[in-house]
């Protein structure tokens, strides 16, 4: 209890944005960033096969392992630098080199697929959020608070990739990711602006 009221008081004498820090900073931060990269499963499966044709579930399984090794690799020295130069900094870095991406699927999918790999270093957005919401709460609270994250996650994926397949049919892949670079905009903002 001690902690959490600590960590209040260390937030709101440095805090940026608005309001006291909340939970709910932290799920609307997880949900806009992983409803932007939902809304792009249907154009990235397009554009994986367009581009690797003889080699594309190979390529697949490259990318995202090289992407998930740098994440746990560096997942526990963001996690400490975060601890010293605050959770605010390194949100806004994991979300902004995540999302960094998205445009290039349109651009030039070749340096989309290398920069999506490399963003691997960054994509520790729910190590932070979880630091982050470690932070702002009392430990009775933790757990229900760690599983309003998760369940934020999970139903940002029910939604988009469905939503991003009616959105491709209909208008086509460039509006998908184009709406998806949108979205990943205001969470950056979202972080700037709001997120103490």
């Amino acid at each position: 209890m001690k902690k959490a009221r600590k960590a209040k008081e260390m937030f709101r004498d440095e805090a940026s944005g608005l309001g006291n820090p909340s939970v709910y900073h932290a799920v609307i931060v997880i949900f806009l960033e992983f409803f932007a990269w939902g809304l792009l499963t249907g154009p990235m499966i397009t554009v994986l096969g367009e581009t690797f044709i003889n080699h594309t579930l190979l390529m697949n399984g490259l990318i995202q392992g090289v992407k998930g090794f740098l994440s746990f690799l560096s997942a526990p020295l963001i996690g400490a630098l975060s601890d010293v130069w605050g959770r605010k900094s390194f949100l806004l870095l994991s979300v902004f080199f995540t999302c960094l991406p998205i445009p290039l699927l349109r651009v030039s999918p070749g340096w989309y697929f290398a920069v999506y790999s490399m963003s691997g270093i960054f994509s520790v957005t729910f190590s932070v959020v979880f630091a982050y919401v470690a932070d702002i709460t009392n430990e009775n609270e933790r757990s229900t608070a760690y599983g309003l994250v998760s369940a934020t996650f999970a139903a940002s994926f029910v939604i988009s990739p469905a939503l991003g397949a009616f959105l491709s049919a209909k208008c086509g892949d460039g509006v998908v990711v184009l709406l998806a670079t949108c979205i990943a905009a205001v969470d950056i903002l979202f972080i700037l602006i709001v997120v103490p």
